[in-house]
């Protein structure tokens, strides 16, 4: 930035300081180079698909159509590879340059999205039933791919997404052959709408992250050279990192909402066919689903953190409130894979920060349990005499499959995913390797250290060291620790009643679609009005389980769902889930007293499965 002359600094006043605005072709030009850098995902994505493609109907399509198909995609393939090489040469291209390279780029990749919306009329009505639904399958998963890769390019994603499912639902929907053609058109359309949904808030979220930054660092430059209204700007600054934040915060609600509801309609389109690979590829899209929100949860965590978001403020933590906390949210998670989760040392307290402290000890946990599929994850409080004085010895220990010596010195290291010396499962993979990262930073503001042991193929141990503290008079015990055991999901919800309680209709039509194919009986509302018009008839019939949104129209809550509900069944301790889209916390004592147990959104089909076994196995 050039220098600004005293004489202009003293006489500018503050209120007519200019507002700073992101350069907008250095944006693109930032975006142009992160297409490039996705390149190579997008590639290994389009051959996957036209692999299984030929392979599935190697012997069903006529050859010209087969072959041309493919050859017209070996082509398009062929010449993305070579703008990205291209790229790999040029890395310092300039931006006019870069400009230029993008309008090739994104006619190669509409031209791709052409040739997959052509392949829906070329091959559907090919083969089996089983054939067909792997064909949407694969063009679904393709349109799901591109979102990371063109959230940011809107006008490019439209029309991507336009040419690769409209053809699809057109050729669908006019299958009369087919006897249930319009019912998939209908899902088709609904996850075209739920993809754009997705896009655009993602590219938005995105897009604003970059202008807010970009803001902020402006800002402090001027501080630098602008003596004369250094205060004024600092408040600005201030300003502008609580609105990312507060950004963020929304952005990870309404975007949990979209893909919430996409893994329900997806369940159910694995209704439709009982085959196993039908059902493995469902499974692909979940867990797409459950990666994205995973790594839009880690980037929040280390954007409040580097923005300076976090405040610490010490004061007594009770062990024993603290693990009854952890446990309900870690236990239908630990059940569902069969292993034990143990708290030892309740009875202790620390002072430190709660928030801090809690979010440090969930990382750590919800790690145990992600890379143990046996044993089980151990949380422990000791007391520790050091040369700072009395201390307490917090350590998480799980039966995972280790960390190998080689990767220790960098496993807290941003973006860094340890390797194994067996191949690490899918559900290993997730995340961008902030987790740890985000565990030193916090541990850091709390003047506290986490140090790390492991022993591959036996698990690790996590450790830190917190001052001791006083419990306060006035706290009241919690309930006594118990474990998880090893238990069989095999609970059947047939002949089941289920209460919904969920004001999205999308959401709420897959929650009914999905308990109703495993069996159960459901009576569903969208307002508390309307659980107690229900609970005003004389037929009503006291459910088996509560499952409710937080969140619901005109200032209501899914507590108030639930204190209605149980008033006129006040005899039978109705078991109850809530499902919110908020990261914020504060829901955790809340849930002890309203004995509740929550989940936060998108709730993945076989999470929800789990955690209603979960319930409905305690209660029984």
């Amino acid at each position: 930035m050039p220098s600004v002359p005293a004489e202009a600094a003293d006489t500018q006043p503050p209120a007519v300081l200019p507002a700073v605005a992101p350069k907008a072709l250095d944006v693109s030009v930032d975006s142009i180079r992160a297409l490039y850098v996705q390149t190579p995902a997008s590639l290994s994505g389009n051959f996957i698909g036209m692999v299984l493609m030929a392979s599935i109907f190697w012997q069903l399509a006529p050859p010209p159509a087969l072959f041309g198909w493919l050859g017209v995609g070996v082509v398009l393939w062929l010449l993305r590879l070579a703008h990205y090489l291209r790229f790999l040469r040029q890395p310092d291209a300039p931006d006019a340059t870069l400009q230029a390279w993008r309008q090739g780029w994104r006619a190669l990749v509409l031209a791709q999205g052409a040739m997959w919306g052509v392949a829906v009329w070329l091959f559907w009505g090919l083969g089996t039933p089983y054939h067909l639904v792997v064909l949407v399958l694969i063009v679904v998963s393709y349109c799901l791919g591109s979102v990371q890769l063109l959230a940011t390019q809107s006008k490019v994603f439209l029309v991507f997404v336009s040419l690769v499912l409209l053809p699809t639902i057109a050729r669908i929907a006019t299958d009369t052959s087919q006897p249930w053609h319009l019912q998939l058109a209908v899902i088709l359309t609904i996850l075209f709408g739920l993809t754009l949904l997705m896009a655009r808030t993602y590219g938005s979220a995105l897009g604003q992250a970059i202008a807010l930054k970009r803001r902020t660092d402006e800002l402090a430059a001027q501080l630098r050279v602008e003596a004369g209204i250094a205060e004024e700007a600092r408040r600005a600054a201030e300003a502008a990192s609580r609105a990312k934040t507060q950004f963020f915060a929304a952005a990870s609600h309404d975007l949990r909402q979209p893909l919430h509801a996409m893994g329900l309609f997806a369940e159910a389109l694995r209704q439709k066919s009982r085959d196993p690979e039908v059902a493995a590829l469902v499974n692909s899209i979940n867990e797409s689903v459950d990666a994205l929100e995973g790594l839009f949860g880690e980037l929040l965590d280390i954007t409040r953190i580097d923005t300076g978001g976090v405040d610490v403020n010490p004061a007594p933590v009770r062990m024993r409130d603290l693990f009854g906390r952890l446990r309900l949210h870690f236990e239908p998670i630990a059940f569902e894979k069969g292993l034990m989760l143990s708290f030892h040392g309740e009875q202790h307290v620390a002072h430190a920060d709660p928030v801090l402290l809690e979010r440090v000890l969930r990382n750590l946990v919800s790690n145990g349990i992600r890379y143990s599929d046996d044993g089980g994850v151990l949380v422990s409080c000791r007391p520790r005499s050091t040369a700072a004085g009395p201390r307490l010895l917090l350590q998480v220990w799980d039966t995972g499959i280790g960390i190998s010596a080689a990767s220790l010195p960098r496993i807290f290291d941003e973006f860094f995913q340890a390797q194994s010396n067996r191949p690490l499962e899918a559900h290993h993979r997730k995340g961008l390797g902030l987790g740890l990262a985000i565990v030193k930073r916090l541990s850091a503001l709390m003047a506290t250290e986490v140090e790390v042991r492991s022993r591959p193929g036996h698990g690790t141990v996590f450790s830190m060291l917190v001052p001791v503290g006083k419990a306060p008079r006035s706290a009241i015990d919690g309930a006594v620790a118990t474990g998880v055991g090893k238990a069989p999901l095999g609970l059947t919800l047939q002949g089941r009643l289920i209460a919904v309680v969920e004001d999205e209709a999308a959401v709420r039509e897959g929650l009914v679609v999905l308990l109703q194919a495993w069996g159960a009986r459901v009576v569903s509302f969208d307002t508390v009005e309307g659980v107690q018009g229900w609970l005003a008839g004389s037929a009503a019939e006291a459910p088996d389980l509560l499952l409710v949104d937080y969140r619901l129209p005109q200032g209501t809550t899914g507590i108030d769902a639930l204190v209605a509900i149980r008033a006129r069944w006040p005899k039978q301790r109705l078991p109850a889930i809530v499902i919110t889209g908020s990261t914020l916390g504060g829901h955790e004592d809340e849930a002890v007293t309203h004995d509740y147990h929550l989940l936060i959104k998108p709730v993945l089909p076989n999470k929800l499965r789990a955690m209603i076994a979960f319930k409905l196995g305690v209660r029984g």
